[in-house]
């Protein structure tokens, strides 16, 4: 018999990525329209002089620009290499076999692929009719195998976000040897004042941590890098399990000219958020359920009509995001690029 991999991974989810097609415009992955700005380009050009040498492996700088930023000790500041990795290095340093993980579903695809490769049992909490994270179910599935929960505020893909007071009444009901964890990849394009900053619970809870990333308004998707703040303990145990090196050289330089350019890019939020809610209002008024959306997307929840719907806008020459049998999500883009999903949206209410 040939040398064989571990049997469980038959079953484990291959993740999949929002497709690309020649030709057609791409809206089936949460990236921003636009690239890095002038100043952090030329950052980065200027660093690609020293690529024969290795990286920071303790992302030092970076580390310490970050929890200058959050205003909390570097020591409960870790960075990855993008929310992926955070995930996978947070169910490494957490979970045992048979510890249980608790998330929403549908929400990121990763949860179920780090878990599972972590060998932590999963315990997914359906949505409620709001198509947001029912906190109350959510609460009442932990148990003394708990050790994780991952609460995506707002939501991927379904843009929704809980709000201050049912956090508040969540975290009150988790023990305090349960890990809340606050995925706030979105946060930038949050618009809402009734949505808390998740770092305020890091602050005030020892149980509570938050993941973020610059892939997405900071416009660094292809360089991946993200980072973690939390309790202390658990920060270090992240920078334990890190993979040396994962955040390159580019990665580290250009997430600190980011941060050095953060107004102005932040200023670019303003614009995709006046799209997202152009985009929403015109939806609705074609006649389409869009929930309340405060990240750069918006989710349409047509069921078993997902895949006919993003073959419809295929082909108009747009690329949307299906998940078969719950539902699309559409990044914002361009205003002619939102424009010609809308006409997509359009004549596929028209047609079908």
């Amino acid at each position: 018999m040939p040398v064989q991999p571990r049997a469980d991974l038959v079953s484990l989810p291959d993740y999949v990525a929002g497709r690309t097609v020649p030709g057609a415009i791409k809206l089936s992955s949460n990236e921003v329209p636009d690239g890095p700005l002038p100043s952090v380009a030329r950052a980065i050009a200027e660093a690609a002089t020293g690529l024969n040498r290795y990286p920071d492996p303790s992302v030092g700088k970076l580390a310490a620009r970050l929890a200058a930023k959050v205003g909390l000790p570097v020591e409960r500041v870790a960075v990855g290499c993008g929310s992926v990795s955070l995930c996978h290095q947070l169910m490494h340093a957490m979970c045992a076999p048979g510890d249980e993980v608790v998330y929403a579903w549908r929400s990121f695809e990763t949860y179920p692929i780090a878990s599972q490769i972590a060998l932590a049992e999963q315990v997914k909490v359906p949505l409620d009719a709001n198509h947001t994270h029912d906190l109350d179910a959510m609460a009442a599935a932990i148990t003394p195998r708990t050790k994780v929960v991952i609460v995506c505020n707002p939501n991927n893909p379904t843009g929704t976000a809980n709000r201050r007071a049912e956090l508040d009444r969540f975290l009150d009901r988790v023990p305090s040897d349960v890990l809340v964890v606050l995925d706030e990849a979105y946060r930038e394009f949050v618009t809402d004042p009734d949505v808390p900053d998740g770092l305020d619970y890091v602050r005030a809870r020892d149980n509570v941590a938050v993941l973020r990333t610059f892939s997405k308004a900071y416009g660094l998707a292809g360089l991946r890098v993200g980072y973690f703040v939390g309790p202390e303990q658990i920060a270090a145990a992240m920078r334990k399990v890190y993979v040396p090196f994962s955040v390159n050289s580019l990665a580290q330089i250009a997430a600190m000219a980011s941060l050095d350019a953060e107004q102005e890019l932040l200023a670019r939020c303003g614009t995709i958020v006046a799209e997202r809610e152009r985009v929403r209002a015109a939806l609705l008024d074609a006649g389409y359920e869009v929930p309340d959306t405060q990240a750069n997307f918006v989710w349409l929840p047509l069921g078993d009509a997902a895949l006919d719907f993003s073959e419809h806008t295929l082909a108009n020459k747009v690329v949307v995001r299906a998940f078969a049998g719950d539902g699309v999500r559409v990044t914002i883009g361009r205003p002619e690029e939102n424009d010609l999903f809308l006409h997509a949206a359009r004549s596929y209410r028209r047609t079908s």
